[in-house]
């Protein structure tokens, strides 16, 4: 792959990575002892309103999707970074073929050219 993409595709994933951590910040604390884990923060209760006390607990319930989401999309964009630094950055992982360089302008983070992308799939 040309060194001038892979430095453009490696800044779009270092960016990106600032993003999900930003937005996982805002409702997760990042688990010290497990790299990469992060965990819902479970709202404190002051023995109020049970109503709004309820619907706390339902926003909470939301978030562990979205914080699994986020996390998953942030593994994923760490491991194309670590790819990078080992030189091992564009390869398919199923076939050891070159990801077509279209594929990872759109996402920077596949793991799998078209071809057996399709077929996981």
């Amino acid at each position: 792959m040309i060194k001038k993409s892979t430095e453009e595709l490696k800044q779009k994933l270092e960016k990106e990575k600032s993003s999900l951590e930003k937005e996982l910040k805002n409702f997760a604390n990042e688990d010290s002892k497990s790299r990469g884990d992060w965990g819902t923060r479970y709202p404190k209760f002051d023995g109020g309103n049970l109503e709004s006390e309820a619907d706390e607990v339902q926003e909470y319930e939301k978030l562990l999707s979205v914080e699994y989401n986020l996390e998953t999309r942030l593994r994923d964009v760490n491991l194309a970074l670590e790819k990078i630094k080992k030189g091992k950055y564009g390869k398919c992982e199923k076939c050891g073929k070159s990801i077509d360089i279209a594929r990872l302008k759109a996402c920077p983070e596949a793991k799998f050219c078209t071809k057996c992308n399709i077929i996981k799939s």
